[in-house]
């Protein structure tokens, strides 16, 4: 089983669709795919969650939730106000490991590494099961100081940074975003790999999957998603993170 983190610089940077790229990705390669949110907050137990938006996207089957909670704040701040139990360090990682039999096992926080999934935050989480977080940040003004504070915790903590994608690559860049391509990499000492179009988490499912293998470096999807397709085999990586 190979553990891939998902984590966001803040709320609405694109997470859940980036985790649903990801997972288009390894699946589009053969590699079985399995996705863990631990926490989802801000919906009813018969609403759909984030879950249910990567399932739709991505085509996979396989997914975990292990703790709901209906306001739409922290895991342990709503997890109180419902008189819930807290999960718990434990438990989380028991759970994520019972899903061995996949291959690729992606796990996608709650808000940003240090958001209270229960008793631990996501970087708890990853330090324990020793996994590699991804950091997705948005594309314009105030990411630099967002992605850096991010990045210094994982690197302070002894947790390996993936890299960073942009949730939400605009079709039209300003002057702060397209300066931020260059000094997100620059300030953070973590590469840029990929970048996610702005809306493509409306796109059918069929243009969705056809086109996401396109959104991350061909080098950096061969060894986090075991793809073992060539260079060529990929659409060009966005102008966002090649130019």
């Amino acid at each position: 089983m190979t553990l891939l983190f998902v984590t966001g610089t803040s709320t609405e940077v694109g997470k859940t669709v980036t985790t649903a790229a990801l997972a288009a990705t390894a699946r589009g390669a053969g590699r079985t795919v399995a996705v863990c949110k631990p926490a989802q907050t801000g919906v009813a137990a018969s609403e759909p969650g984030d879950l249910a938006t990567i399932t739709a996207l991505a085509g996979i089957t396989r997914t975990l939730e292990l703790a709901r909670y209906p306001d739409p704040l922290a895991p342990d701040t709503a997890a109180r106000r419902c008189g819930a139990d807290l999960l718990t360090l434990h438990e989380t990682a028991t759970a994520i490991a019972d899903l061995d039999s996949a291959g690729l096992v992606l796990v996608e926080g709650a808000g940003g590494l240090l958001v209270r999934l229960g008793e631990f935050t996501l970087l708890d989480l990853a330090r324990e099961l020793a996994a590699p977080v991804l950091v997705v940040t948005a594309p314009g003004l105030g990411t630099l100081n967002h992605t850096e504070l991010t990045t210094r915790a994982l690197w302070d903590s002894g947790v390996h940074c993936a890299g960073l994608v942009v949730g939400s690559w605009p079709e039209r860049p300003d002057l702060a975003t397209r300066t931020n391509r260059t000094d997100l990499p620059r300030l953070t000492g973590a590469e840029l790999v990929g970048a996610v179009p702005a809306g493509a988490g409306s796109w059918s499912p069929g243009r969705f999957r056809a086109t996401a293998p396109g959104w991350f470096a061909p080098y950096w999807a061969r060894r986090y998603l075991g793809t073992d397709a060539t260079d060529r085999e990929f659409r060009p990586v966005p102008a966002a993170i090649t130019t």
